[in-house]
């Protein structure tokens, strides 16, 4: 780590790591460069993993084989362990630091550069592989027979990139990488049904967040986002909308239509004391403010979308 200018000889700088090619890739882990965007690495340290920020330029994902290093993506650390896979994208920067009670780390992995991805039918295809976006307590835990073929596809990939660089080549490797990711979404399809458990009880906390956010906080902060919820559970927003698709069958965002509907119906059949004492129902854009719309043609437009009536015309009917 490196000593702040005119700091206290005690506060630090974490060094931050800038890998904007693959060839800052390979240098930095003292590989040979054989092909300018893709390389396949094979990590089994003799060294001690320094704390440090990685800044990525390009896309990469590991297979971690031990527990050599701790990583975070925001405020999380990674749920990862023995044989997990941790994926990063362009643009994110991911902490790393040592763990003392297994100093070496050990990992098998490949980088590759959006460059290579021009033209080709993965490179339009990239939104699917939603799990270069998860960031914390979303690492995929491989079995044995996983395992067995991430390193497979692995190798391929590797021995495509020592022979030399002719027209099949590119070809070759991207669909090589293509394969690797398919076969990361079947692993994590079988990770969010095997974690059944788990997943019930985010899917549980979240319909209790929404509910007491809704009664709560709504009028004052505005609608609910699935991003508030993902970030109250420590998800990213693509890995938790995946698990409560996997859990419920519906996308968060219908959860949260829902919950805000019946919180409206219910608003729209209460009174509410008006001048002169009497009793009178909510009007509509009370009801809208209650809920967190920003004007109230936005609510009736909802309303009307999800229950093909406006409120006016369901409280008459």
């Amino acid at each position: 780590m490196q000593l702040r200018n005119g700091a206290n000889p005690h506060t630090f700088i974490m060094q931050e790591i800038h890998l904007n090619t693959i060839q800052d890739f390979n240098d930095y882990n003292g590989m040979e460069t054989l092909h300018p965007l893709v390389s396949v690495i094979r990590v089994d340290n003799t060294e001690h993993i320094k704390e440090c920020k990685m800044r990525y330029g390009f896309y990469a994902i590991y297979l971690k084989e031990n527990k050599g290093c701790k990583l975070s993506y925001g405020r999380t650390e990674y749920d990862f362990d023995e044989m997990t896979v941790t994926s990063f994208a362009p643009g994110q920067v991911v902490t790393v630091e040592p763990n003392p009670d297994v100093p070496f780390a050990k990992y098998i992995g490949l980088a590759f550069h959006p460059d290579l991805l021009n033209r080709t039918t993965l490179g339009k295809q990239m939104s699917r592989y939603e799990f270069f976006n998860y960031t914390s307590n979303e690492a995929l835990h491989l079995s044995a027979k996983e395992v067995e073929i991430f390193r497979g596809v692995l190798t391929m990939i590797e021995q495509e990139l020592h022979h030399a660089i002719d027209k099949h080549t590119r070809e070759l490797v991207v669909s090589h990488i293509e394969l690797l990711l398919n076969y990361c979404l079947r692993f994590y399809d079988r990770q969010f049904i095997t974690r059944e458990e788990i997943n019930h009880s985010v899917v549980k906390k979240f319909l209790s967040l929404l509910d007491d956010y809704i009664d709560q906080r709504a009028e004052h902060e505005g609608l609910p986002t699935v991003a508030y919820f993902a970030d109250k559970c420590c998800l990213s927003t693509g890995y938790f909308g995946t698990l409560v698709k996997t859990e419920t069958g519906r996308t968060a965002k219908d959860l949260i239509n829902d919950r805000i509907i019946a919180k409206a119906k219910e608003l729209l059949t209460i009174s509410s004391p008006i001048g002169g004492g009497r009793e009178g129902a909510l009007t509509v854009t009370q009801v809208s403010q209650c809920l967190g719309f920003e004007y109230p043609q936005h609510f009736v437009r909802f309303f009307k979308g999800i229950t093909g009536q406006t409120p006016t015309q369901w409280r008459a009917a």
